[in-house]
């Protein structure tokens, strides 16, 4: 198993690689071209099997230990360590990202967006998927950085070249700004490293901060706080997270909400909470308090998005709306509960499936109508896509309902149990400033409620087509290959909730116990 997780971090590097070699005159099919996308969807197929085949052979009923560990001393000098290993929270994230890398170049293949060689592409993709794979397998702090940085490259590029109106300066914002973040991150992790004696996350999980005075802590989960706040996002440093979607191509903007958000809330919890837990609960009410101000002020975003006459864009809204639902996820961490924490990861996951599907579903509305202004498509007889595209606006409608928590469906259970975390939050912090806190977020899911219902109606429904307009293309093929993965697994982390919370539960509670249990 051990080899096993080493190939699916290091394998899309080698299909990078591989990409931009000339293709096997016998491999070429119709076009150059066609070969190299038909070569991202087969290096992703691959990883995603065996990101499968790894969650097959997990230990189950261990989840909180670490299993398919390879730890060999990298830079002896700094005892800097390749150090890899997976345990219930960072399972779930890794297959994840496999489906959602392997779902966006299938996606690609017969939907490439427009813009250079699709062999970069192809290749800045796959150096994407091995860094965020990476982040989640990855257990010393020097590797974790390296990792987190990884991804930043090639996103700005499929921004930059593959984007649409705005994309430079959009790339540009995004990022200066997770640079930026990233620099005093890395100041908090050497502090870390440096008082501690070890990278190792493992050994430094152990303590639990036992090694570290309060004032270190404290200082720590500031810097480190800061640039995983940046990559969350968190309010008030998620401003260049609107601009990025809105600019990015469809499987950018998948890859960005569905992944790469979930690296700074996975730190959170994977560093912080084990290895500075002093330094988070004198925190804790902060970040809980930024956590329900991204949810009130996501949640009034998109309703001023909405709104008829204020040209809001369809990408732009949703972008502002994970805004708000990790506002839920940094509200669970914050709790420092087992239930908090256990919401938050659910979240990220419910997140990652749903935001990507409506994403998916976005870019396939502004590809048949040429335009995401919601007072385009909500023109003289609306969108109307339930007349027009049955399936597209059922779709949309599905999405849209399970981005709101509707029970039964994954959005539900990370947000009702961030909510009940803060209801009985952790020793030491102020229960009544979490229930002021667990108010706020619940009147936000009546917000989100708001503003995703008007969504619906102003795209979904809408007078009979006029005599004599061209018809639009229903959901075609690829299109029902690519989304219908995302559909059934909402639909069962909905009505099954365990599968998730029987491999989370166990590692979380070992985590916040200091590797005790």
């Amino acid at each position: 198993m051990q080899f096993l997780l080493v190939a699916i971090v290091a394998g899309p590097l080698l299909g990078a690689a591989a990409a931009l070699l000339p293709a096997p005159p016998g491999l070429k099919g119709k076009s150059p071209d066609q070969a190299v996308l038909r070569h991202g969807v087969v290096v992703t197929g691959v990883i995603l099997l065996a990101a499968i085949v790894l969650a097959l052979g997990f230990d189950h009923d261990r989840p909180s230990r670490m299993q398919a560990t390879t730890d060999v001393s990298w830079i002896r000098a700094l005892d800097v360590r390749i150090h890899l290993g997976v345990d219930g929270i960072s399972l779930p994230l890794l297959v994840l990202t496999a489906l959602l890398s392997f779902l966006c170049a299938l996606y690609s293949y017969f939907k490439m967006p427009a813009g250079p060689s699709p062999k970069a592409f192809v290749a800045l993709l796959l150096v994407l998927e091995s860094g965020t794979l990476a982040t989640f397998a990855v257990l010393d702090l020097i590797l974790f950085f390296l990792a987190f940085e990884t991804v930043l490259i090639p996103m700005y590029f499929l921004i930059a070249r593959w984007g649409g109106e705005g994309r430079q300066a959009a790339a540009w914002k995004f990022i200066l700004y997770t640079l930026l973040g990233s620099v005093v991150m890395l100041l908090g992790l050497l502090l870390v490293g440096v008082k501690a004696g070890t990278f190792d996350m493992v050994a430094l999980a152990a303590d639990n901060g036992r090694g570290l005075t309060t004032s270190v802590q404290v200082i720590a989960v500031l810097a480190i706080g800061l640039g995983l706040a940046v990559k969350t996002p968190m309010w008030p440093l998620h401003s260049w997270l609107p601009d990025a979607h809105t600019a990015a191509p469809t499987v950018g903007s998948v890859l960005l909400a569905g992944v790469l958000l979930k690296m700074g809330t996975y730190g959170f919890v994977r560093i912080l909470l084990p290895v500075a837990p002093d330094g988070m609960r004198t925190f804790a009410p902060y970040l809980a308090a930024f956590a329900v101000a991204g949810i009130i002020y996501g949640s009034l975003a998109c309703l001023a998005l909405v709104r008829p006459g204020s040209k809001g864009d369809l990408k732009r809204l949703i972008a502002y709306s994970s805004v708000g639902h990790m506002g839920f996820v940094l509200l669970g961490i914050a709790t420092m509960t087992p239930t908090g924490v256990n919401g938050a990861l659910f979240a990220n996951v419910a997140h990652g499936l749903v935001t990507g599907l409506l994403f998916f579903l976005v870019g396939a509305v502004k590809d048949r109508y040429g335009t995401a202004d919601l007072d385009t498509l909500a023109g003289a007889t609306g969108a109307a896509l339930y007349g027009r595209a049955p399936r597209l606006g059922a779709l949309l409608a599905f999405a849209a309902v399970a981005s709101l928590g509707l029970p039964g469906l994954a959005g539900f259970w990370g947000e009702m149990l961030a909510l009940f975390g803060a209801f009985e939050p952790a020793e030491g912090l102020s229960r009544p400033a979490f229930l002021t806190f667990m108010a706020i977020g619940a009147f936000g899911t009546l917000l989100t409620a708001a503003y995703l219902l008007l969504v619906v109606r102003r795209v979904c429904m809408g007078g009979p087509r006029p005599a004599g307009e061209t018809p639009i293309a229903d959901v075609q093929g690829y299109e029902f290959a690519a989304w219908t993965p995302l559909v059934a697994l909402t639909v069962l982390a909905g009505l099954w909730p365990a599968v998730l919370l029987g491999l989370t539960d166990p590692a979380v509670q070992k985590l916040l116990a200091g590797g005790t249990r």
